[in-house]
């Protein structure tokens, strides 16, 4: 009994810090239209939370392996969160009128990242070994990533409302969401310390035979899932932040297109809409993932990894494409729900921008599909290869940036989307072909 206490205990913690990650991590795209409007920003330029956030990835995600080796998951998990202290505290002093520094924002924006890198290797191998690894693994990381979408859900409302006129936006006005996630880490920083957490024995790696001719690396299937993660990052951001980037975007011949024009500025043309409606249908995308979420939550146990990712990156392409093609003139409303007056609205969008928040309901189970697939079968290897795997997070910042590079070359929001085709197709021949563990003689005892 007081083992499976330890065990339960363990889970509700990681599930919560993997609401943390999401909270923390989507405060970048909506920050980008205060960016955009306090320094002047391009779209490239307006995107460099998410490059700092992302690229920290990169840089600290084997290290971040080595310390869960080292210290445990409760030390690394508690020193990644007086991490993010620190980040956000430095994003929230780049909006004071005495320093109002692009460069101060992103730092606070990369050491932020440091903290969700960190947090991400934590939390991603114990709920899949808590779970037991396979479909039952996999399941626990669609549970916990319920949570995760319930937060990102609540960052996209409150910006929404705190944001109000993109066009004159600053930092300052994010200060309530910045102090939100702020308590929370302290909190969880507070809880995590007085809370006894059983380590995996299997996680205690005695075998640091420096003459070890194998490593995670030599495993094909786990390669190519790092490739897969790395490119799955532009659709699980890229999408939305392209959705809130098009709606918010002046529209062509208004007065704000033709200063921009008078100025020397070449612009996307958008949709023209207030700042707090498009926050409010941009969390659409991520209540998508949340019910995605739960529902392969539910079923995650008994339909595999490797079942479930090719579905939903099929899913994908197809309303990608729709959304890309589908004509401007033809509409729908999409429902969205003002948390501040407990009301729903509902606005009016291109159909094609309603295909693009479906595909938050593929998304959803692609994180946890992938990793799990990538993993599997690599035992004595999996703490560093958790950490390997969080470096190519840093995807994100390389995949989003692309995108918003095409929408500046082209002047088109739509044609960007080309680059999320491209992920979701890589991601499908993951599941099918990619995803096979070949090199089952290497031995992971």
């Amino acid at each position: 009994m007081s083992q499976q206490k330890k065990q339960w205990a363990a889970i509700i913690i990681m599930i919560a810090l993997f609401a943390m990650i999401a909270f923390v991590t989507n405060l970048c795209s909506p920050m980008a239209i205060i960016v955009k409007n306090q320094f002047g920003a391009s779209n490239v330029l307006a995107q460099v939370g998410n490059y700092g956030n992302f690229i920290a990835y990169l840089v600290m995600g084997i290290p971040a392996g080595m310390l869960i080796k080292k210290f445990g998951y409760k030390t690394t998990a508690l020193i990644a969160l007086a991490v993010g202290i620190v980040g956000i505290l430095v994003q929230w002093m780049s909006g004071w009128e005495s320093i109002s520094s692009f460069g101060v924002y992103l730092i606070g924006a990369f050491i932020s990242g440091f903290c969700m890198c960190m947090l991400n290797t934590v939390v991603n191998p114990m709920l899949n070994i808590l779970g037991g690894g396979g479909n039952s693994g996999n399941q626990l990381i669609q549970i916990g990533g319920v949570f995760n979408s319930s937060a990102a859900v609540a960052v996209y409302i409150i910006m929404g409302a705190l944001i109000g006129d993109a066009a004159k936006a600053h930092i300052s006005d994010a200060t309530p969401a910045l102090f939100i996630a702020l308590g929370i880490f302290v909190l969880a920083f507070i809880i995590i310390a007085f809370t006894k957490i059983q380590e995996p024995e299997s996680q205690v790696e005695a075998h640091n035979d420096k003459n070890d001719k194998y490593s995670a690396f030599s495993f094909r299937h786990f390669k190519l899932g790092i490739l897969a993660i790395f490119l799955y990052m532009g659709i699980e951001v890229g999408v939305p932040t392209y959705i809130l980037q098009f709606l918010t975007a002046p529209v062509e011949g208004s007065p704000e297109a033709l200063e921009a024009l008078a100025e020397g500025k070449q612009i996307a043309y958008g949709m023209g809409m207030d700042a707090g409606i498009v926050g409010l249908i941009v969390a659409v995308y991520w209540l998508m993932m949340l019910i995605g979420r739960f529902v392969g939550g539910i079923i995650g146990g008994k339909v595999s990894a490797r079942a479930m990712i090719t579905i939903a990156s099929m899913a994908s392409i197809l309303l990608v494409a729709f959304g890309m093609f589908a004509p401007l003139s033809s509409t729908v409303n999409v429902p969205g729900i003002d948390w501040a007056n407990l009301t729903m609205i509902w606005a009016e969008v291109p159909v094609g921008i309603f295909a693009f928040i479906l595909v938050g309901l593929c998304t959803s189970v692609m994180w946890g599909g992938i990793f799990n697939m990538a993993v599997e079968g690599l035992g004595k290897y999996t703490a560093i290869a958790s950490g390997a795997f969080m470096t190519m997070v840093f995807g994100c910042a390389v995949m989003v940036a692309i995108q918003a590079w095409v929408a500046d070359i082209t002047l088109n929001y739509m044609t960007s989307y080309w680059v999320v085709l491209f992920c979701a197709a890589y991601i499908l021949f993951y599941a099918l072909i990619g995803s096979k563990n070949v090199n089952k003689d290497i031995p992971v005892d």
